[in-house]
């Protein structure tokens, strides 16, 4: 769950720290207080865009960090991983978001991390609903998703996946060696070519490096001998460097019979002495070896020819024209075996197809048998939210070609009204209604759903009182299996909650700041009467009433 939410400089908070616990979450307080700052703050750790419009006038930066407790980490390790970060030393996450006037920021555990892994982290920690944020409640694929976590057919969806995969794989492979079928004789010719000239070139790309060094002293032989007879010269030649040293050497040893304390200063010259003899030596035996045959020189650049013509034609490189040759080779097999392996990849196909038949036939079963269990589970739901009437079905609909999630698709249809016709959910004009659909919905799959923290922005607008105690009893039994936030103006669904808090604006020292404190025994009665319009006895025993409906 979410354990820790630290605000800094956004919007009208200037600092928030926000412990929080289990169960329901109520957040209450008058309209403009700041209550959108505290799902804005959440948007931000889910991995919205953001901008420095966000930053509290005159800062120059805001920060969100969440801390969350993680009894089973190794999803969110798994995605860890694929970022390329340490896993969870324990089982605290903590996200970090700093939104700049230059450049935003954020962090996973202290590690700088991209806003797509952020998003990423995002869907498995928390499940954010507004009276507009119902679009994977609407999404046909994420209704089959639904469906299947419903079934426990999650495993059954993945084998079937992996053999979808294979059969599409299997028949495009197929549809390319049909196509082989209608090569002429000009392509076949073409790619005799292109294997005959690859290959007679016998290629070895390890050898490229030797052969182009070879080639550049062979082409440079003259300069490179002139250059070195010259530096032959220069260190053994008439009045050289080294005859030069030889008078030298006379001198530094008649300075040592004179001073023999001098020895050690002059005791590298016999070094240097020896070094530049070597170097003359060896100067000498590389012009002797640079006499290269003018036919040698010919064939190597013949050769490195030849090879960058190849590279021009199928490369860049050496390694890319043999895998131009790989690939002719085996358009080439597939052209001229194409009848022998046209009907062992139709045998392929066929093993393929049946495969995946039975992966489907057993995802199907569970489909059929799981859809009107989960409509009659909803509709159950959607009674205690007060459509005392209403129908709800999840049909199923066969596809005439097998596609990546089964050989059918599903569509949530609702009916509000006793003769009505249900309608799909995306035709649900009012968000009052969609909202309770969704909050149906959650509850039904309550247990499958893994989702620690649940959050639901005033979802029960433009519902009636009686419908919000309902909403508000139905989110208390989510927060037995889950932790949700309800940001709310009804006092009935605060009411319910486990933990009450009202955020509030005060103005210091000129300037305006939001506030968030937790209320409970006295001051939870009076934030409740406040919610239902007024002071007077009366509000004041609704208020107590709704906190203890047994009294």
């Amino acid at each position: 769950m979410l354990t820790l939410l630290k605000i800094r400089n956004l919007a009208l908070v200037d600092e928030l720290v926000w412990e929080l616990g289990p169960g329901l979450i109520g957040v209450t307080g008058e309209t403009g207080a700041g209550k959108s700052v505290i799902v804005g703050a959440l948007k931000l750790v889910l991995g919205e865009r953001a901008d420095k419009s966000l930053i509290r006038t005159g800062e120059e930066s805001c920060s969100v960090e969440a801390v969350f407790e993680l009894p089973d980490p190794r999803e969110i390790n798994a995605i860890l991983a694929d970022g390329g970060l340490d896993s969870c030393d324990d089982t605290q996450l903590i996200v970090r978001r700093v939104i700049g006037q230059t450049a935003n920021r954020q962090f996973v555990n202290a590690s700088p991390v991209t806003l797509a892994l952020l998003k990423r982290l995002g869907e498995h920690l928390v499940d954010l609903h507004g009276p507009h944020d119902h679009q994977s409640l609407l999404s046909a694929e994420r209704q089959l998703s639904m469906l299947d976590a419903y079934a426990g057919a999650e495993e059954a969806h993945e084998i079937y996946r992996e053999n979808h995969r294979a059969w599409r794989a299997k028949a495009a492979e197929l549809e390319e060696l049909r196509t082989a079928e209608n090569a002429s004789e000009q392509e076949i010719e073409l790619l005799r070519y292109q294997i005959q000239e690859i290959d007679g070139a016998n290629i070895k790309p390890e050898d490229e490096q030797d052969l182009e060094d070879r080639w550049r002293r062979a082409s440079n032989s003259s300069r490179l001998v002139e250059t070195a007879a010259g530096a032959v010269s220069a260190l053994n030649g008439d009045d050289g460097i080294l005859e030069r040293l030889a008078d030298v050497q006379r001198l530094v040893r008649d300075l040592e019979k004179l001073d023999p304390s001098i020895r050690e200063q002059t005791a590298s010259l016999e070094t240097a002495v020896l070094e530049l003899q070597d170097l003359e030596s060896n100067l000498a035996e590389y012009v002797e070896e640079l006499d290269i045959d003018p036919s040698e020189a010919a064939a190597l650049e013949e050769r490195v020819n030849l090879l960058e013509s190849l590279k021009r034609k199928y490369g860049p490189s050496l390694t890319d024209v043999l895998e131009r040759r790989a690939k002719a080779a085996a358009r080439l097999d597939t052209i001229e075996n194409r009848g022998e392996k046209l009907e062992t990849l139709e045998r392929e196909l066929d093993g393929c197809r049946t495969k995946l038949d039975a992966a489907a036939k057993t995802l199907s079963a569970a489909r059929r048998k799981a859809a009107p269990k989960l409509a009659k589970e909803i509709s159950g739901q959607l009674k205690d939210l007060g459509f005392k009437q209403s129908s709800f079905e999840a049909p199923l609909r066969a596809l005439t070609e097998p596609g990546p999630q089964g050989f059918e698709s599903v569509d949530f249809q609702f009916g509000p009204n006793p003769g009505e016709p249900l309608l799909p959910l995306r035709q649900i004009a009012s968000s009052g209604e969609i909202s309770r659909v969704m909050l149906a919905v959650k509850s039904a799959l309550a247990d499958q759903d893994d989702t620690p923290l649940m959050v639901f922005d005033e979802i029960d607008a433009n519902v009636g009182g009686e419908i919000a105690g309902a909403v508000g009893r139905k989110m208390a039994a989510l927060g037995t299996r889950h932790q949700v936030v309800a940001i709310t103006h009804f006092p009935q669904v605060a009411a319910t909650a486990s933990l009450h808090f009202v955020v509030e604006k005060e103005v210091s020292n000129g300037r305006t700041r939001s506030r968030l404190f937790p209320v409970n025994g006295e001051t939870r009665i009076q934030e409740l009467v406040r919610m239902l319009g007024g002071g007077g006895k009366q509000a004041r025993a609704m208020a107590a009433s709704l906190l203890n409906p047994a009294d």
